[in-house]
């Protein structure tokens, strides 16, 4: 098997894409004045609200007192709430403030419009097909999957997903 070019290599392609399309929100998002560390927060807290800061680091990846220093900032220019958890007295949960609906809504027309120029010239039929086959990789990577780690792949029962574009 001949190896791959580096513009073909599957872990490559999607690190450069990433990558990209963070530069490309991110030079969209600059006027309204959110940093991406701020409008991920903001992107997680739309789809976990409630969710304590230590779970919030977890998802993005970031050290818990990297988290909790953004969430102060962010709650003095309030678009976050702390409210107490009323099963840890220790532990706050996080939501989003009214201030931040209307930004997240700008943030997710943003993020549309960077997916459409990444699609373009891509029927939509192709790009559910991409969609369709990135979550499957997604899945079959994922921490649900890790009790399978030890098992030879060729084992693992998968569904086949049709390849053809």
């Amino acid at each position: 098997m001949t190896q791959p070019t580096l513009d073909r290599s599957f872990g490559f392609l999607l690190h450069d894409i990433a990558r990209l399309m963070r530069k490309r929100y991110e030079q969209r998002a600059r006027p309204l004045g959110l940093t991406r560390a701020q409008w991920q927060v903001l992107a997680h807290l739309q789809r976990h609200e409630g969710i304590n800061q230590s779970g919030l680091a977890e998802l993005l990846e970031l050290e818990p007192i990297t988290v909790g220093r953004l969430i102060d900032r962010m709650q003095e220019a309030e678009l976050v709430e702390r409210r107490a958890d009323p099963a840890d007295r220790r532990a706050h949960r996080l939501f989003l403030t009214e201030r931040a609906r209307p930004l997240v809504d700008r943030c997710r027309t943003l993020a549309d419009t960077v997916y459409d120029e990444a699609f373009a010239g891509i029927a939509g039929g192709a790009r559910e097909h991409i969609i369709d086959v990135l979550v499957r990789v997604r899945g079959n990577l994922s921490d649900r999957r890790s009790d399978e780690g030890s098992k030879p792949v060729a084992t693992m029962q998968r569904e086949p997903v049709e390849t053809a574009l």
